[in-house]
């Protein structure tokens, strides 16, 4: 296994990586709409989270060698499924692949944001 970070994405903020190398797969952890370079929460709509979301996400996976025609799978989160439209309407935009995807509504999420997502992209030829 080999760690994957970068400061341009940001720090875990518990006992946990921002990604794992594991064989020809990619493992990144939920990705929730923090401004790197604050730290900060710095957004408020769906549409404006998402977008940070992704962002952060493109980092992880640039810094892994990859990007987003590599992912597979996506796992996303959601504080209102009322956001499922808007959501949607952002993601596309990033996920032109359209990678196998769960997408669920919970009760709530870190920091009260509104979307949290978490990828595996595959790194193999």
């Amino acid at each position: 296994m080999q760690y994957v970070s970068t400061d341009k994405a940001p720090a875990a903020i518990g006992p946990y990586s921002q990604a794992i190398k594991a064989g020809d797969f990619l493992y990144a952890s939920g990705q929730i709409p923090i401004n790197p370079a604050t730290g900060e929460i710095d957004t408020t709509t769906i549409e404006d989270q998402t977008n940070r979301v992704c962002q952060n996400i493109g980092e992880i996976l640039k810094a892994a060698g990859t990007d987003f025609e590599h992912v597979v799978k996506t796992t996303c989160f959601l504080a209102e499924m009322g956001d499922f439209a808007a959501f949607n309407g952002v993601y596309e935009k990033y996920f032109t692949s359209k990678p196998a995807r769960s997408c669920v509504a919970v009760k709530k999420l870190p920091k009260d944001v509104l979307c949290e997502v978490e990828i595996i992209a595959y790194l193999g030829k």
